[in-house]
């Protein structure tokens, strides 16, 4: 599918966003691992949940879906069954670490695998220290997907970890801690800064020991693991079922903040959005270029932050992005990208090596379409710099390189260009955001799709 986008109409409205998509991997998979109905409202229906609720009926989990409305009927850990084949986790790096965590501590056989996007990530992140802990498992050459978990005895526990991640990961942190729910000991992860802590307060609400702290090295969190009580024989005990409703996905909500700064005479308002502070260094960011972005309604939903964002057209200029705020704002660089075409002066951004290891190379990628479209961009080792004009020229046909992200980014680019550009491949957009052109439409976007 191409996406046709016509700059020149301002956005005005306000919209609700679909759930987060980092919330609703974790509430399917945690609500699976609890015993009884667990109930998840605001769930994101989109390509990348898919794969993990698939995932779960292959494990025996029954679960339906009613709208955005998620009931899964959790048996405990204890009462997942081997899949029959390789459980297929699509382009989804979350789906496969968050499943390795929990397969670990199941203690069953499966093998993990997905696109070849998915293989080309990085997983001996979490294959080394969960052997560490005792598993039995096995990657592709050069530590990626497939992975190969075998069984474990009935009764017996994995080994406590005492660990400090390379680098910081919410989806490393997440697997350790899973299977560190089966371990036969507290277990201590310490992280070089602190990645989204949506686990921590997931698990904490389902009953699970977490404690936080800082540590000599860094941000850390300790888990004690849960007792062995299932009846049905297996391995680790049962969290408490979870009811929660999930809100608005910030990564989406990033992309419409980015259009709305970036369209003359834009306002719009973005609805119950989630403001977790591990999350929202693209905010603060754009805050600090000038953009005139508003928090208004700032409340708890299920233990989460969220409130209401106000956001107008805005002149931008330049900023240099480095270190800590890199991981509070990890997923949202395409966008952040996106905005400093469009600003006034140098934006540089350091310390960012990781996304070359998202769905796509993002700094190469994100480098070679900007440059496409006119931008003056250089390309780094761990990042890029961006010397703004106020505005992108826009006129030729981009390439998303088979990345969500990039591919939302891109169009966005295009709301505020001088010319019109086309987004070939943009059906990889309903990995995350489905309704993303439908929403940007009701808000006034000219885009129009072509097969």
């Amino acid at each position: 599918m191409k996406l046709s986008i016509l700059p020149g109409q301002p956005l005005r409205g306000e919209v609700t966003l679909p759930g987060d998509k980092s919330l609703s991997h974790r509430a399917a998979l945690f609500a699976a691992m609890a015993r009884g109905e667990n109930r998840a409202e605001n769930f994101l229906v989109s390509g990348v949940t898919a794969a993990m609720l698939s995932a779960l009926t292959a494990l025996g989990v029954d679960w339906r879906l009613d709208g955005t409305t998620l009931t899964v009927q959790g048996k405990g850990l204890g009462g997942w069954q081997p899949p029959t084949g390789p459980l297929n986790c699509g382009n989804s790096a979350t789906t496969l670490r968050l499943l390795a965590g929990a397969l670990a501590a199941a203690g069953i056989p499966a093998t993990l695998d997905g696109s070849p996007g998915l293989r080309r990530r990085p997983m001996d992140r979490i294959v080394e220290p969960l052997r560490q802990m005792g598993v039995a498992i096995e990657a592709a050459p050069g530590g990626s997907a497939p992975l190969v978990l075998a069984g474990r005895a009935a009764g017996s526990r994995l080994h406590a970890l005492d660990y400090t991640l390379p680098v910081a990961s919410a989806q490393v942190k997440t697997c350790l801690l899973l299977a560190a729910l089966a371990a036969d000991g507290p277990s201590t992860l310490v992280e070089p800064s602190l990645s989204r802590d949506h686990s921590e307060r997931m698990l904490a609400s389902q009953g699970a020991v977490i404690e936080t702290f800082n540590a000599s090295g860094g941000p850390a969190v300790r888990v004690t693991p849960l007792p062995l009580a299932s009846p049905l024989g297996g391995h680790g005990g049962e969290l408490a079922p979870l009811r929660m409703t999930i809100p608005g996905d910030f990564s989406a909500a990033a992309f419409l903040m980015v259009a709305a700064l970036v369209a003359p005479g834009s306002e719009i308002w973005l609805r119950n959005i989630g403001l977790n502070p591990t999350r929202t260094g693209l905010l603060a960011s754009l805050q600090e270029m000038g953009a005139e972005i508003q928090v208004l309604n700032p409340h708890l939903a299920s233990g989460e932050p969220a409130g209401d964002l106000r956001v107008c057209h805005s002149r931008l200029h330049g900023a240099t992005i480095q270190g800590a705020r890199v991981v509070d704002m990890i997923d949202e660089f395409p966008a952040f990208a996106a905005a400093a075409a469009f600003a006034e002066g140098q934006t540089v951004v350091r310390d960012a090596a990781e996304l070359r290891y998202k769905e796509s190379d993002r700094i190469a990628a994100l480098c070679a379409e900007l440059r496409a479209e006119g931008v003056d961009v250089e390309e780094k080792p761990d990042g890029f710099t961006i010397n703004g004009q106020g505005g992108v020229a826009g006129g030729a046909p981009v390439d998303p390189h088979g990345d969500h992200r990039l591919a939302m980014a891109l169009a966005v680019l295009g709301l505020g260009a001088k010319r019109s550009l086309q987004v070939g491949g943009a059906e990889i957009i309903a990995e995350s955001f489905p309704e993303f052109v439908a929403t940007l439409t009701s808000l006034g976007a000219r885009i129009a799709e072509a097969a």
